[in-house]
């Protein structure tokens, strides 16, 4: 037991030099969990320089879980893994003037009396998506789950089999649906559904047709689905509400190489009672659910009691005010993710020549293929440039990783994909690259 004497006083450790860079409270508590640990397992031997070493290893652990900006040269434009959409400083400028003070959240200037959290944003994308009412709400599985325990609660709802997908976090379009108690009702196969599949469905029981759209998957080949158009015809003559799931869908000037086949806000609106999609994908913004739709429906919404847990808070309401004011004044270059898709292949050439020429390293410049991400678009890819670093690849990835660059690996190949780098990356890139121990 007096062999545990050996060990320093915490606050020894917690004083010295060597740890002189880290937050009192950082110090204070590893110092006592790995002094702990050594003692648990003690052999006999132990000294101060050894206790330090693992005192600032796992300091180096925690550190480096915290969050901090990291470039994307993965490729991958709307990356779930480094947070999605990308806010443009511009706009979070613009956010401060309100979040940074007291606000008229819930305040109505005019009357002097308590106002909607939504109105100002809601009058906004009733001008875009020229919709009669909308609603937000904290994701898209929050809208969905919202909708259908609004609309069909106790009742049945009608979806494909094709279109009954998983997203994110192993979360099941079939789970969610029974989760928000409404009776699922499957139809067709999982690669064709007919419109006689839904008709031959619809019972006494039948509150609702759902369309989900497979914005994380494609299915090729032999396969068939029935578009909004004909579900909304079909929901409308049999009295039932026709919704569709967008999941993610584009609003305004998104690249046309991405948008073939591609449904789009406004347009698919008209056809259905009401759809719901993601803030954070190819509309560019925060995390969200955005729901559109007949104003009847969107009261029954507001009505459900369940709303006061699911609402967006003043930080998502301002971004998601001024990406929508960017919309509407057509300022599109203030939406990071249109400007990264819709950037033209002669213009990310000339940042990967930018950064070759003046990097340390050797690379060879090539062309390749970028993915959209986030859940968007998986059977499209735009044209890119990439250099690729000669050597391992591995080792070479998890080197650039501790500069917070994240690139990937193509052909063998680690490489810096320029399709995702911002232009006021590249001097930080540079740099970054320069420090590296090769």
């Amino acid at each position: 037991m007096n062999s545990l004497r050996a060990f320093p006083q915490i606050q020894s450790l917690v004083q010295d030099e060597s740890l002189k860079a880290y937050p009192f409270y950082l110090k204070s508590h590893f110092s006592k969990l790995v002094v702990a640990r050594l003692k648990k397992n003690f052999k006999g031997q132990i000294d101060k320089d050894t206790i330090l070493k693992e005192i600032k290893k796992e300091l180096d652990v925690f550190l480096r879980k915290d969050f901090q900006s990291v470039i994307n040269a993965s490729g991958v434009v709307i990356h779930t893994n480094l947070g999605r959409s990308v806010i443009d400083e511009s706009l979070f400028e613009a956010c401060k003037k309100s979040i940074c003070s007291y606000s008229n959240l819930e305040f109505d200037l005019q009357n002097g009396k308590r106002g909607s959290r939504y109105g100002a944003l809601l009058d906004k994308f009733k001008i875009l998506f020229e919709c009669e009412d909308a609603l937000i709400v904290n994701n898209n599985a929050a809208a969905v789950f919202l909708v259908l325990n609004s609309l069909a609660f106790a009742k049945e709802v009608i979806s494909s089999r094709g279109e009954l997908v998983e997203i994110g976090g192993g979360f099941r379009m079939p789970e969610v649906i029974k989760a928000a108690g409404v009776k699922l009702c499957e139809v067709g196969t999982s690669n064709k559904t007919h419109l006689k599949d839904y008709e031959n469905a619809i019972c006494e029981e039948s509150a609702l047709i759902l369309k989900t759209h497979r914005s994380n998957f494609s299915i090729q080949g032999f396969h068939s689905e029935v578009s909004i158009e004909d579900l909304g015809v079909l929901a409308k003559k049999n009295e039932l509400i026709s919704y569709y799931d967008l999941g993610s869908s584009w609003c305004e000037n998104l690249n046309t190489k991405l948008t073939k086949n591609e449904p789009q806000v406004k347009k698919i609106l008209k056809y259905c009672d009401i759809l719901s999609f993601s803030a954070d994908k190819l509309f560019g913004s925060v995390q969200a659910g955005i729901i559109l739709g007949k104003k009847e429906l969107i009261e029954k919404l507001r009505k459900n009691q369940l709303l006061r847990m699911l609402r967006v808070d003043k930080t998502t309401l301002a971004f998601l005010n001024e990406t929508t004011r960017a919309y509407l004044e057509k300022d599109y270059d203030k939406i990071t993710t249109l400007r990264l898709l819709n950037d033209e292949l002669a213009h990310l050439e000339n940042k990967a020549l930018k950064v070759q020429k003046n990097i340390k390293i050797k690379s060879i410049l090539k062309t390749s293929k970028s993915l959209v991400g986030g859940g968007s678009m998986p059977d499209k890819s735009l044209d890119t440039c990439i250099l690729a670093f000669e050597g391992n690849a591995l080792i070479l990835q998890e080197k650039f990783r501790e500069k917070n660059i994240i690139g990937r690996i193509e052909n063998d190949f680690f490489v810096l994909d320029f399709r995702s780098i911002r232009e006021n990356e590249l001097d930080s890139l540079i740099l970054k690259i320069n420090e590296l121990d090769l």
